[in-house]
C-alpha cells in the first residue's frame, strides 16, 4: 500500500502507462469498462485517496488528489471518469455528519474499493428541481430523475442528492441495483461510452431511513463552490498530458503548467476564477489533440489510433461538468460568446 504523496502519484502513472494506455484503444470500443481496471485502482488504495488515513485512506488533500486524477486521465479517461464519481460517496461517509452507523457500516469497504460509489447530485443544481425527495412513513420517497449517472452495474452504492422539503437537499444512500419505481436507460456517448452513464428514473423509489445521511438548507452557490470545481479540470490536463508526451517536448508543457498553476491558484478565489481557470484548461485540451492529429497525420482519423479518441474525449469534457461560467468563457475563447 502507498503511504506518501510522492509514492501515491508514482502509482498512479505507472497504472496509466502500464496498464490503462495500452488499453485504452481497446475500451474506448467497449459497452462496458472492465473491472480489472478498477480492481487495478483498488489494489493502490485510490479509492479512499481523499479519505483522511485516520479512517482508512490515504489522506491526500485535493492538489494531490487533483494531481492522481490528471495522471489517471493521461492514461485513460473512461476508466477515472468511473473511479471519479466514487470519491463524492467516500467523502460523505467521512464527513463528520454523517450518521456513525453509515460511516461504521461502509467507509472502510468503501475506501478499499470492496464497495464502489456512484453520485446523482441531481438535487443541487440551481433551477427547479428535477429530482425529489420526501418522507414517506418510516421512509423517504424519490420522484423524478437523474440524468447523467456514470458506473451502473460497475458500482454498489449511490449517493443522491434531492431536493426536499422546505428547498433543502436530502442525501441518501440506495443500492446500485434494480428496484421498485427506478428505470435505468443507458445513455449512448461519443466518448467514455464504457463508462455505462445511464439516466435513471425515480417513481416513488424508497429509501429507508438507516439510509438517510443528512438534511441541509439549499444553497444555488454550493455547487459553484471552487473546491468542488477544481478536480475535474485535471481531466482535461490529463487529455493534455499524454499529447504532450506523445509529441515531444515544447510549448504546451508550460502551457499545461500554466492552466494547472491557475487552476490550482482558483480555489481560494472565486467561482467566476474558477470557471476562466477550467474554460483555459479546456480549450488546452481541445488544442492539444488537435495538434496531436495534425503530427500525427492521416491515420489519426482513423479509429484503432489514439488521437481521434482523445479529441473525442475533449469535446465530450467541454460540457461534461459544466456550469453557466464554464460555457461562457468557452464561447468567448472560441468566438462565438452571444453575450
Amino acid at each position: 500500500m502507498t503511504t506518501t504523496t510522492r509514492d501515491v502519484l508514482a502509482a498512479a502513472r505507472l497504472l496509466a502507462d502500464d496498464l490503462l494506455f495500452p488499453e485504452a484503444m481497446r475500451v474506448d470500443g467497449l459497452d462496458v469498462l472492465p473491472v480489472a481496471h478498477l480492481d487495478a485502482l483498488a489494489a493502490e488504495g485510490l479509492y479512499g485517496a481523499s479519505v483522511p488515513a485516520q479512517c482508512g485512506g490515504l489522506g491526500l488533500d485535493l492538489r494531490a488528489t487533483c494531481a492522481v486524477a490528471e495522471e489517471l486521465a493521461s492514461g485513460c479517461l473512461t476508466t477515472t471518469f468511473v473511479w471519479l464519481q466514487h470519491r463524492g460517496l467516500s467523502m460523505t461517509l467521512a464527513a463528520e455528519g454523517t450518521p456513525a452507523a453509515l460511516r461504521d457500516q461502509w467507509l472502510g469497504p468503501v475506501c478499499r474499493g470492496q464497495l464502489r460509489g456512484g453520485i446523482a447530485l441531481t438535487g443541487i443544481i440551481p433551477g427547479p428541481p428535477l429530482l425529489r425527495a420526501r418522507p414517506s412513513g418510516p421512509r423517504w420517497q424519490l420522484d423524478g430523475e437523474a440524468p447523467w449517472v456514470t458506473g451502473w452495474g460497475l458500482i454498489d452504492l449511490l449517493l443522491v442528492q434531492a431536493r426536499g422539503p422546505g428547498d433543502s437537499i436530502v442525501s441518501l444512500i440506495l443500492d446500485a441495483a434494480a428496484q421498485p419505481g427506478l428505470t435505468v436507460t443507458r445513455q449512448r456517448l461519443s466518448a467514455v461510452n464504457a463508462s455505462v452513464t445511464v439516466r435513471l428514473g425515480f417513481d416513488g423509489v424508497l429509501v429507508p431511513r438507516e439510509r438517510f445521511v443528512g438534511e441541509a438548507p439549499f444553497d444555488p452557490a454550493e455547487s459553484l463552490r471552487p473546491d468542488r470545481m477544481r478536480i475535474n479540470g485535471s481531466l482535461a490536463l490529463g487529455l493534455v498530458s499524454r499529447c504532450a508526451r506523445l509529441l515531444g517536448p515544447g510549448s504546451l508543457d508550460d502551457d499545461m503548467a500554466a492552466c494547472r498553476e491557475r487552476l490550482d491558484e482558483a480555489i481560494t478565489a472565486d467561482a467566476t476564477a474558477m470557471a476562466e481557470a477550467r474554460a483555459a484548461a479546456l480549450e488546452l485540451a481541445v488544442r492539444a489533440t488537435a495538434a496531436l492529429a495534425v503530427w500525427d497525420g492521416s491515420r489519426s482519423v482513423t479509429v484503432d489510433h489514439h488521437p481521434q479518441r482523445l479529441a473525442r474525449e475533449a469535446v465530450f469534457l467541454l460540457v461534461f461538468g459544466s456550469r453557466p461560467g464554464i460555457k461562457s468563457a468557452l464561447l468567448r475563447r472560441f468566438g462565438a460568446s452571444t453575450g
